[in-house]
């Protein structure tokens, strides 16, 4: 009695007309069969059972065998290979390295985007094989040999020599305990062993996620300074490398991850890129895990409005549907809105990388995934528990999945650089690489004249750019600035045109509380809520 009915055995893809859309206007509409098929499957019972089941059994650490030999192994329960098995064999972690058509990543983008609202923690191992690829070109014989087994579409677990497998996935190991995102106060040493970049590794990372991959970026100081190194888990004689598991993280949230400490001690690994030169060569493999991060925000705003518009559109209470009280209309409506401004930007992005050999979008998307990162992380936290909320004491037990959902956002907040570092990396861009401001700038120009409020918009963020040199302290509000101006443009250009004048008269007029709920509409918010409410 009163109760909805379950959000089951939908197509999440169909069901999602911002990024319907956004796939064909980033040339990727040939994936248009793979996401429909992503879509279906993510909407089964099945695959929503598999999500909830690797949550509810988080993997376990096994250090040693019962004759008391370092095995270093990691155990998930069969729901997280079922995970895996979907992700990879739908190339989630290869896609645009098997794909040289244009629209690749966004192709991608939309499929990692879609599978992600089943379950988040699995997408880590597939987002850091598809990022190693490009850091690892840096190093054509390495790429050669392993890039064949990174892209394979089977999904092939276990800890063997990558010549016996049929797939294999990647990892990175970076941070360590007393430096975190400041890298180049790492400590782990790097020997040289012989020829062809041998070397022996011996200290330690205080995150590793995904320690059941088959090999790691590793970042070690060599004697000409900090250096990238490809570590493998099996080396050639069949015996495990000196990689040893200290424990698995207790974490918030992606609890179906295994995230650990780990030890090194005279690790085998040979040199990637140039010495000295570690930071610049797993750079690019931290610009696609970042786009993720953006991806995994949009990923978790869509099923969280999708949960909330499909709830109280099924709910009465005190005597009409909870979809037809204004206040929660007005509350549904702004969720909506920041979720399609995400949808958008994300693909937009993906874009981005998919035209990277056009110096413009190379320069944009530079600094366009540092805005993005440094926002839409943060959003989603925001969106994901008023999305809760709209549940009431529903959304707050397990059985629903608004508490993983809400436990999960703040990850990609922190992953791969928290606020302050994409900020950082935000005004750094800007003073080494003004073409990437410049860039930005023409992308952002290109819907003024659209709405006049825009257009101030623009003109107030310029005068804002002009002082950002005055110190650091002001540069989140310059990026927050520039994020919205930037989703302001894109949902001008692209977007339902009642979502674009909502979220002009937002977020960039003060006519916004601090709070999600406190628009100024009528009944455009009702079409707005139709139009990223799921049907079954």
């Amino acid at each position: 009695m009163n109760e909805p009915p379950p959000l089951v055995d939908y197509n999440l893809f169909e069901a999602d007309a911002p990024l319907r859309e956004s796939l064909e206007r980033e040339g990727a509409s040939w994936a248009h069969g793979l996401v429909h098929q992503l879509g279906e499957l993510a909407g089964t019972q099945q695959a929503i059972d598999w999500g909830f089941q690797a949550n509810a059994n988080p993997p376990r650490l096994r250090t040693h065998d019962r004759f008391g030999e370092r095995i270093d192994e990691v155990e998930f329960h069969p729901a997280w290979h079922e995970l895996m098995k979907v992700a990879i064999g739908h190339g989630l972690h290869a896609l645009p390295w098997r794909e040289s058509r244009p629209g690749a990543h966004a192709a991608r983008a939309a499929a990692f985007y879609v599978w992600s609202q089943v379950e988040g923690g699995h997408g880590c191992p597939v987002s850091m094989t598809y990022a190693a690829v490009p850091a690892l070109r840096k190093s054509p014989a390495l790429a050669a040999e392993w890039e064949p087994l990174m892209t394979s579409l089977d999904y092939d677990p276990g800890l063997r020599h990558h010549s016996n497998k049929k797939g294999v996935l990647f990892g990175m190991a970076m941070t360590e305990r007393q430096g975190g995102s400041d890298v180049r106060a790492n400590t782990t040493r790097a020997v040289s062993a012989g020829a062809n970049g041998e070397h022996l590794l011996t200290g330690h990372k205080w995150f590793c996620s995904a320690p059941m991959c088959d090999a790691f970026l590793v970042l070690a100081q060599a004697p000409g300074g900090l250096s990238c190194f490809l570590l493998p888990r099996v080396l050639p004689d069949g015996t495990r490398n000196a990689f040893h598991i200290e424990r698995l993280k207790d974490k918030l949230g992606n609890r179906s991850n295994a995230s650990s400490e780990i030890a090194l001690d005279g690790a085998w690994a040979v040199m990637v890129g140039e010495e000295g030169r570690g930071v610049r060569t797993i750079i690019e493999m931290v610009n696609h895990t970042r786009l993720d991060c953006v991806i995994g925000s949009a990923s978790l705003m869509r099923q969280a409005v999708a949960q909330a518009t499909h709830h109280t559109a099924h709910r009465s209470a005190f005597g009409k549907m909870l979809s037809e009280q204004p206040l929660m209309v007005n509350v549904l409506a702004d969720l909506a809105v920041e979720s399609e401004a995400t949808t958008i930007l994300m693909m937009r992005l993906a874009g981005a990388f998919d035209r990277a050999a056009d110096p413009a979008e190379a320069h944009f998307r530079r600094i366009g995934v540092a805005i993005a990162k440094f926002w839409t992380c943060k959003r989603a936290i925001a969106l994901v528990a008023e999305a809760l909320e709209c549940h009431g004491g529903n959304g707050y037990v397990e059985e629903s999945i608004l508490p993983r959902l809400y436990r999960e956002a703040p990850l990609n907040s922190i992953w791969e650089g928290s606020g302050n570092v994409n900020a950082l990396d935000v005004l750094r861009a800007m003073q080494r690489e003004p073409e990437s401001l410049a860039a930005y700038l023409e992308e952002v120009e290109l819907a003024r004249g659209a709405h006049p409020r825009f257009d101030r918009a623009i003109d107030d963020l310029k005068r804002e750019l002009a002082n950002s040199n005055d110190g650091e302290s002001r540069v989140r509000r310059i990026v927050e600035l520039m994020a919205l101006t930037l989703q302001a443009s894109l949902l001008l250009r692209h977007g339902e045109p009642a979502v674009a004048e909502l979220f002009v008269n937002s977020r960039l007029d003060r006519e916004w509380g601090h709070t999600f709920g406190t628009l100024n509409g009528g009944p455009e918010l009702k079409l707005v809520i139709e139009r990223h409410r799921p049907r079954l």
